[in-house]
C-alpha cells in the first residue's frame, strides 16, 4: 500500500490519457465503453462469483454491470461481505474474484496454498479512510493519530465519553486534548472489515506499539464497541448521534455528506489537518489512504470461460467506466498509467 502511494505523485491529470487510449476516439466507441467494441475478447458464456471488500463492491458491480450488457452469457454475483469473510470464501475456493481494501495476510494466504488456491493479486485503485462525526459535534475539527488511538484504541476499552480518554491523550502529546465532556458513540466497521484492519494498520499500530511497547499487551485498537459490515449501519450509527465517531471508506463516505461530517487529519500531533478528498488521497497528503485489489484465482482463470474475458474487461473498458471516467464523483482514485500497466503486466 505504502509503495503505490509514494509512486502517486502529481499524476492526477493523467487519468483521463487512460479514457483517450482505451476509448480511441473512433466512431464505434462514440464515449460508450459498454457499448463498443471491447478488449475482452471472445466473450465466454459461464458464471463468476466475486465477494469481498465492501468498499471495492461498487466498482466490481459497476463493471459487471457493463460486462453483461457486452456479453449477456456472462453472469456475475458481487457481494461485499468484508475482506476478510471475502478472503475466506476465496482461500476455500467458493470464489473466482476476492475484493479487497488491504493485501491478503500470510495466515489467509496459508490458508489458500493449504487448499490449493493459486492466485494474482491485482491493485486496482486508490481509497481513504474518512473518518466522520455528526454535523452537529462543532467540537471536533481535527484529531491527530495519536488523539485517535486515545478514544478508540486499546488502552481506551471502557472510555464512556471524549473526556474520559484526555489523560492517555494529552501523555501521548496531544495538541487537541482535553476531549469533550461528552458520550463517546462509536460506530466503525467490524473484524471481517478490510475497512477495519486498515484503519488499525495505519493509524493505530505506530502509536500503540509507541505506548505499550512492542508486545501491545492492551491491544492495537479497543474491542467493546459492535462493529457492522454494513457501510450504511454506520453511517446511520454516526448521523444518529451528535457526539458520534467513526469511519468508513472514503468514496462511501462522498455519497453521505448530507448526514455525515468528515474529521481533518494529521498524522503528528500539531501537524497539519488534511482533509480527505479526491486531492489528498492522490498526491499523499491525506494521511489515512490506501490501495484497492482484486484476487483472482488461477486455476479458474483456465476452467471458468467467462472469467480470463471478464477480467480483461476489468482492466480496460471496464475500468475507464468504473473508475477512470467516474474521477471526481465516487471518491475513487484511479491508477496511473504506469501502474495501471503494472497491473495488467501481472496477469501474465
Amino acid at each position: 500500500m505504502t509503495k503505490s502511494l509514494a509512486k502517486m505523485l502529481a499524476l492526477l491529470f493523467a487519468f483521463t490519457l487512460i479514457a483517450a487510449a482505451c476509448g480511441g476516439g473512433s466512431d464505434s466507441a462514440s464515449g460508450d465503453s459498454a457499448s463498443g467494441s471491447s478488449d475482452s475478447g471472445d466473450c465466454g458464456a459461464g458464471d463468476i462469483n466475486a465477494s469481498g471488500s465492501s468498499t471495492v463492491e461498487p466498482i466490481t458491480t459497476r463493471v459487471a454491470e457493463l460486462y453483461e450488457d457486452v456479453c449477456p452469457d456472462t453472469f456475475v454475483t458481487v457481494d461485499g461481505p468484508g475482506t476478510g469473510d471475502g478472503f475466506a470464501l476465496f482461500c476455500a475456493g467458493e470464489t473466482d474474484i476476492s475484493d479487497a481494501s488491504r493485501t491478503i495476510k500470510d495466515s489467509e494466504a496459508e490458508d489458500c496454498a493449504d487448499n490449493g488456491i493459486e492466485f494474482t493479486e491485482l491493485e486496482i485503485a486508490f481509497d481513504g479512510i474518512a473518518i466522520l462525526t455528526s454535523p452537529e459535534n462543532s467540537a471536533v475539527q481535527c484529531l491527530s493519530f495519536v488523539d485517535l488511538y486515545a478514544l478508540l484504541g486499546g488502552e481506551s476499552a471502557g472510555f464512556e465519553t471524549w473526556a474520559d480518554a484526555s489523560a492517555l491523550g494529552e501523555s501521548l502529546g496531544s495538541t487537541v486534548a482535553p476531549y469533550p465532556d461528552a458520550p463517546l458513540d462509536i460506530s466503525a466497521p467490524g473484524t471481517e472489515s478490510g475497512t477495519y484492519d486498515s484503519f488499525v494498520e495505519i493509524v493505530l499500530e505506530g502509536v500503540a506499539e509507541e505506548s505499550q511497547g512492542e508486545d501491545v499487551p492492551n491491544g492495537f485498537i479497543r474491542t467493546d464497541f459492535s462493529g457492522n459490515a454494513d457501510d450504511n449501519v454506520i453511517i446511520e450509527g454516526i448521523a444518529g448521534s451528535g457526539t458520534s465517531i467513526g469511519w468508513v471508506g472514503f468514496a462511501f463516505a462522498e455519497e453521505n455528506l448530507d448526514r455525515v461530517q468528515d474529521i481533518q487529519i494529521a498524522a503528528e500531533p500539531g501537524g497539519d489537518c488534511v482533509s480527505p478528498t479526491i486531492d489528498t488521497i492522490a498526491d499523499g497528503s491525506y494521511p489515512v489512504s490506501r490501495s484497492l485489489y482484486i484476487y483472482v484465482n488461477n486455476e479458474k482463470m483456465e476452467s471458468n470461460p467467462a472469467l480470463a474475458p471478464f477480467i480483461d474487461f476489468y482492466l480496460n473498458d471496464g475500468y475507464v467506466e468504473s473508475v477512470t471516467m467516474a474521477f471526481g464523483t465516487t471518491g475513487y482514485v484511479a491508477l496511473p498509467d504506469d501502474l495501471l500497466a503494472e497491473t495488467k503486466a501481472a496477469l501474465g
